[in-house]
């Protein structure tokens, strides 16, 4: 008896799963941006620019 062909949505399909996980370089850049930003919070909060008493 021949084997049943399985339906296309099931099993494993390498582009399917490869399309699923995010690009690498992608988060990677939203880490850089998110480092950036909170670098430059740091270094406006300690000269003074934001943050406490910046208002005088």
């Amino acid at each position: 008896m021949p084997d049943i062909p399985a339906h296309p949505d099931t099993g494993t399909d390498l582009e399917a799963e490869a399309a699923a996980v995010k690009p690498r370089w992608k988060t990677a850049l939203w880490i850089a941006a998110v480092v950036a930003v909170l670098a430059l919070f740091i270094v406006l909060h300690l000269t003074g620019v934001v943050g406490a008493e910046s208002h005088k």
